[in-house]
């Protein structure tokens, strides 16, 4: 937009001959998101910080954006449900005015709503669905990811957050490093999340010469493994590592694994970053424990600069301190807003290729970044946080360098 053209748009002759402010053009931003269900903690935090970006953006913007927080999940099961992503991908499609999807915030979601959206040409980007092959090819990917998830032949996927590919091995890394492991138990829910992370967790174990003296896919419509603890503290491992969330009883495996006198440190990846799963345990019974809980990313306490001052805002606004999945929904949104400024259009095919080739960004919160050619951060670092007393407190920050 040249300067006459943005001058003509932006003012207007009045009924008294004066010059105004014209209206600005509406636009539409669409998260997708499980609202109901264990996982709402986590996805206010991301709302909440929606918000906040937007408040921080409104004066900058050619734009009047309108925010549509659509949930994705079933009140029936308390999570997500294909048909509820599918439909608010599919409504997304058909409002012209929407112009970029910030979610959703499970993997699974993902692989519905992806080649929706993209034989659509319309941007996604995602806080929190870290299944690596819905953006790259590998050893825990299936032979057509991410390509089925692309039937338009162009990228309009994009995570803002760290993949598992880094989760899994920055894992085991720690496990080596500072817990001296020489011998693990490798669980998982057997659903895409799990089983990305544990696959990824085993095979780095397996490559820093620590043994796997077991591999386990639990049920989830189960509601004791009771057996398994007993399994697992035969084996006698140095440590236990779930694959899976919450929702899909890592609860309950904590807490069968501490009746049963399994002693050793028990470890899960960010589906499991929740006051949900401290409350699925108990307190007391973590305590008891060695519970590490890794996050993509940087602790929000550890942040700096514009981090740590979104840190402080947030948790002015909103009474409370944010967690991982805040910072990242805050940035996915920063990504966004910030492509409409400098755009400056109401052009989807103009919008998803500003937010694709985002290079050195820095109008958010955690620094300096880029999307890589299949659209992930170049941000890949891992917190190690211990849970104590109620709280998860940050440990280590692995893979920075």
């Amino acid at each position: 937009m040249n300067r006459r053209t943005f001058l003509s748009a932006a003012l207007a002759i009045g009924s008294s001959g004066t010059l105004v402010a014209a209206p600005k053009e509406k636009v539409k931003i669409v998260s997708s998101l499980p609202r109901t269900g264990s996982a709402k903690g986590q996805t206010d935090g991301i709302v909440n910080a929606i918000k906040l970006a937007l408040a921080d953006f409104e004066k900058v913007l050619p734009f009047e954006v309108t925010y549509l927080d659509r949930d994705d999940s079933a009140a029936r099961t308390g999570t997500w449900a294909a048909e509820k992503e599918q439909a608010i991908a599919e409504e997304a499609v058909d409002d012209g005015d929407v112009m970029a999807v910030i979610g959703p915030f499970n993997s699974g979601a993902a692989r519905i709503s992806a080649p929706i959206l993209n034989r659509a040409g319309l941007v996604q980007v995602t806080p929190a669905a870290t299944m690596p092959g819905l953006t790259k090819s590998g050893p825990s990917s299936d032979a057509d990811e991410p390509d089925k998830y692309r039937p338009g032949k162009k990228i309009t996927f994009c995570r803002v957050c760290p993949q598992d590919g880094s989760q899994g091995p920055l894992s085991a890394d720690f496990a080596v490093e500072d817990l001296k492991v020489k011998t693990v138990y490798v669980i998982d829910d057997k659903q895409l999340y799990g089983l990305g992370t544990a696959a990824a967790f085993k095979s780095r174990c397996e490559e820093l010469k620590v043994k796997v003296v077991g591999h386990e896919s639990i049920d989830v419509a189960q509601s004791d493994f009771s057996g398994l603890a007993k399994k697992i503290k035969k084996a006698n491992p140095d440590l236990v590592y779930f694959g899976g969330t919450t929702q899909s009883k890592a609860g309950q495996v904590a807490k069968d694994l501490h009746a049963e006198q399994v002693n050793c440190p028990f470890m899960v990846p960010d589906g499991c970053y929740e006051q949900a799963f401290i409350a699925s345990v108990g307190v007391a019974t973590l305590d008891a424990m060695k519970c590490f809980v890794t996050i993509g990313g940087i602790d929000p306490a550890r942040l700096k600069g514009a981090g740590a001052d979104f840190a402080k805002r947030y948790k002015e606004k909103y009474k409370t301190a944010p967690d991982g999945f805040a910072v990242y929904g805050y940035e996915a949104a920063a990504v966004v807003l910030e492509t409409l400024r400098t755009v400056g259009k109401k052009d989807r095919e103009a919008v998803r290729k500003a937010v694709v080739s985002t290079k050195d960004f820095e109008k958010g919160v955690l620094g300096k970044w880029s999307f890589d050619a299949d659209g992930d951060t170049t941000l890949q670092p891992l917190t190690v946080a211990r849970i104590e007393k109620g709280k998860f407190r940050a440990v280590k920050v692995m893979g920075t360098k």
